[in-house]
């Protein structure tokens, strides 16, 4: 039973990312048939649905549109890139952009928790390794109760956060990117389009199903 366990949460955590980086390679292929890179698809697209004032940056690291600097940064695949992937990828992140210009709810509400949640799961995990020693040197069981509490409530903070988030990845894909998409992109490559967009939602499910166990396992440890 416990391989069996250990198994399926392996299959929870790692197959979403998996395949989420096999769609996104599957589609880098450069196409010679497409008019611009993705940064230029990202620069046309903010310009044509005047988002003003949304900067689009080459990055090290990773796809992703940051509300705090109103900049959107894509990878140098993407950002260089004329691939199906190049352009959905950066649609995607133009999604994230139309969300934060007009006010998008869930978009606005995962920012402001991101800041407490960094903070309390720092705070969380500095409880959770103090919490021994200070129920040794305090010797009250209510107080230790108290800390205990505290650190639950920093976890859950961060898994409230990845919760947020999968509504938010969606409809930046589905609700912004996609009817976008179907005016520069050929018919026969929707379909990859859509695979592409579901990948780009994806990343973020295996760090929602880590976070919500992270918690549960905190849980049952102190139910012991």
């Amino acid at each position: 039973m416990f391989i069996v366990l250990i198994a399926l949460a392996l299959a929870v955590f790692v197959l979403p990312n998996l395949w989420a980086k096999w769609v996104l390679k599957r589609h880098t292929r450069g196409r010679d048939d497409y008019p611009g890179t993705g940064a230029e698809l990202a620069d046309h697209l903010l310009r044509r649905l005047g988002v003003e004032g949304v900067k689009v940056e080459r990055a090290e690291y990773g796809d992703h549109y940051d509300p705090e600097t109103r900049c959107m940064r894509l990878s140098p695949d993407n950002y260089d890139g004329r691939s199906l992937t190049a352009v959905t990828v950066a649609a995607h992140e133009v999604g994230h952009a139309i969300q934060h210009h007009e006010g998008y709810t869930p978009l606005l509400a995962r920012s402001r928790l991101v800041h407490v949640a960094q903070k309390a799961e720092k705070l969380g995990a500095i409880l959770m390794m103090a919490a021994p020693f200070l129920f040794v040197l305090t010797r009250l069981p209510g107080g230790l109760a108290v800390v205990i509490a505290m650190a639950v409530i920093s976890f859950g903070t961060a898994a409230l956060v990845h919760l947020v988030t999968l509504p938010v990845e969606f409809d930046a894909s589905f609700n912004r990117a996609l009817p976008l998409l179907k005016e520069y992109v050929p018919p026969y490559d929707m379909p990859g389009a859509r695979h592409v967009l579901t990948a780009c939602a994806f990343t973020y499910v295996a760090a929602s199903l880590a976070s919500v166990m992270n918690l549960g396992r905190w849980l049952v440890i102190l139910r012991r």
